[in-house]
C-alpha cells in the first residue's frame, strides 16, 4: 500500500537509473569534463541541441545502459542529470542520427584524456587486500571486446574472430590490457590494440603509471627481458611468474628456501658480455584447486632481501593474482551484460567507446573503494 502523501512518479525511470548517473558526475564532476574539453578543444562555438559535455556524459551512459537503445539512453541520462540538479530543462529527445554527429564530433580524444585525468589507485593504506606489507598491490590483465565487423572496424582492428558463445564471423575484436589495484580492483591505466597484438608489447604504455612502492603481479604471459626490465626501471617492484624450465642459475641460495639468479635477453641462460639483471626466485606447490594441485610454480622478483619479504609470503601474495581476473571479467561481462557488443561502426567510436566502458567501471569501483 502507498504511504500517505506518496505520489506515483511520471514515466518508468527508476531511482536506479538516476543514481547511476550520480555515480558518474561525482567521479567524473562537470568542471573536470569541461576542463578537458577545453583542452582538446572540443568546446562549442555555437548553441547546440547536444553541446560536447553532454556527449561525454552519454558516452560513459552507453556503458551503463548497454541493453538500451541509443535515444532510451539518452533519455535516462537527461533524466538523471535532471534529477540530481533538481531542475527540470525544456529537452527534446535528439533522434539517432544527431547523437552519432555529436559522438563524432566529440571523437575519442577527450573520453580517453578524462580517464587518464582521473583514474588514479583508489585503497587507503592498510585497506583489505591492497597492500602487502609496506607494498600497495597492483596486477596487470588483459582481456578482449567485441565490436561490428564493418569494414572500417575489420581494416582497423583486424579480421572477425571467434567471440564468446560461438559468435564466429559477426565481430572484430578489441584487445584492452589494464593496470589494475588489486584491492579496489580499479582499472587505473590501460592501453586499447587489435586481436593480434601481444601483451606484453602492449604493457609497455602502461609502465607510466608505475611508481615506487608499488609491487606489481603478472602472469608468466607477460614476462620478457625487455618489459621486465622497463617495469623495474619505473622504481616499483615486480611479482611476476615465469615458465619453470626457465634456466635460471642458482647463485646463492636463501634459508627460506628462494635463490638468486639473473636473468638475461634471449633464450640463453647466460652471455658473457651482458651482466643480466638479477633476481630472486621463488618457487612453490600450487594448491589452490584440484587441476592445479601439486604443480610447481616458479616466481620472480625483484625483492631480493627474503627478510623484507619471505617465499611463502609471496607466494600468498601471488596466489590473489586470480581473484583480481574477475576484474575484466566485471567489465566485459556484468557491465555490458551477456552477450552484449559494442555498439559504433568506426573505429574512432569503438575506442571512445571502450574509454567510455573503462570510466564507468572506475566510476563504480570508486564507489566501493576500499577503505
Amino acid at each position: 500500500m502507498p504511504r500517505a502523501g506518496w505520489v506515483k512518479p511520471e514515466g518508468d525511470q527508476r531511482l536506479s537509473d538516476h543514481l547511476a548517473i550520480g555515480v558518474l558526475t561525482r567521479t567524473f564532476p562537470p568542471d573536470v569534463v569541461d576542463e578537458v574539453l577545453v583542452e582538446r578543444g572540443r568546446v562549442e562555438r555555437r548553441n547546440r541541441l547536444l553541446p560536447a559535455r553532454v556527449v561525454v556524459y552519454y558516452v560513459l551512459a552507453l556503458a551503463l545502459f548497454a541493453s538500451c537503445s541509443y535515444q532510451e539512453t539518452m533519455r535516462k541520462l537527461v533524466s538523471g542529470l535532471e534529477w540530481a540538479s533538481g531542475q527540470a530543462p525544456q529537452w527534446t529527445t535528439p533522434t539517432k542520427a544527431a547523437i552519432f554527429q555529436a559522438r563524432r564530433r566529440l571523437g575519442s580524444e577527450p573520453l580517453r584524456a578524462l580517464y587518464e585525468k582521473v583514474a588514479v589507485p583508489l585503497s587507503d593504506a592498510g585497506a583489505p587486500g591492497s597492500w602487502y606489507r609496506s607494498w600497495r598491490l597492483m596486477s596487470i590483465h588483459g582481456s578482449t571486446m567485441d565490436a561490428p565487423a564493418t569494414g572500417a572496424n575489420i581494416e582497423r582492428f583486424g579480421p572477425p574472430q571467434a567471440s564468446r558463445g560461438g559468435r564466429g564471423g559477426a565481430f572484430t575484436r578489441v584487445r584492452l590490457l589494464g593496470l589494475v589495484e588489486c584491492g579496489s580492483r580499479a582499472i587505473v591505466d590501460a592501453a586499447i590494440g587489435t586481436y593480434e597484438h601481444r601483451e606484453q608489447a602492449m604493457a609497455e604504455s602502461i609502465v607510466r603509471s608505475l611508481r615506487p612502492g608499488m609491487l606489481l603481479l603478472a602472469d608468466r604471459a607477460f614476462f620478457g627481458y625487455r618489459l621486465w626490465d622497463l617495469c623495474r626501471s619505473s622504481g616499483a617492484d615486480l611479482l611476476w611468474r615465469t615458465r619453470y624450465d626457465s634456466a635460471l642459475p642458482v647463485e646463492k641460495r636463501y634459508p627460506d628456501g628462494s635463490f638468486e639468479s639473473r636473468v638475461y635477453p634471449g633464450t640463453r641462460a647466460r652471455q658473457s658480455d651482458i651482466d643480466g639483471i638479477a633476481v630472486r626466485v621463488v618457487e612453490f606447490v600450487r594448491t589452490a584447486s584440484s587441476d592445479d594441485e601439486g604443480r610447481i610454480d616458479r616466481l620472480l622478483t625483484t625483492i631480493t632481501d627474503p627478510e623484507a619479504a619471505p617465499a611463502n609470503e609471496l607466494a600468498r601474495v601471488y596466489s590473489r593474482l586470480s581473484e583480481i581476473e574477475t576484474t575484466f571479467d566485471g567489465l566485459a561481462t556484468l557491465q555490458r551484460g551477456r552477450g552484449v557488443v559494442l555498439r559504433s561502426k568506426t573505429p574512432d567510436g569503438v575506442i571512445q567507446e571502450v574509454y567510455g566502458h573503462l570510466c564507468a567501471h572506475y566510476a563504480i569501483r570508486s564507489l566501493m573503494r576500499v577503505k
